[in-house]
């Protein structure tokens, strides 16, 4: 299993363990609260939602990961979003560590 798998994977967990925060409303307001540790937009998102999702993590330090598509992220979670915001720094750190 490829670290990606095994990230995917991992959102799924968070899922089931309601640590995420899934639309982009919920993670705006997730990341405004200083509660999302990674955000996760997928990389065929919009071009205007992608810039501010970018400008909103840059200025509130929250790393952005924009390695997977709407179907890799929806087929982990469930949920079919555009944007994850993970809200548990346990996760967050996990799931770093396997995208570096």
């Amino acid at each position: 299993m490829n670290n990606e798998q095994k990230v995917l994977n991992l959102l799924g967990l968070a899922r089931r363990a309601g640590k995420l925060e899934a639309g982009e409303d919920m993670a705006l307001k997730a990341i405004r609260n200083g509660k999302a540790s990674l955000v996760f937009f997928a990389n065929d998102g919009g071009a205007s939602s992608a810039k501010k999702f970018t400008d909103k993590t840059t200025s509130y330090d929250v790393p952005l990961c924009t390695k997977f598509s709407k179907a890799q992220l929806a087929d982990a979670t469930g949920m079919p979003r555009t944007v994850i915001a993970v809200v548990n720094r346990g996760f967050a750190k996990k799931m770093q560590e396997y995208l570096e």
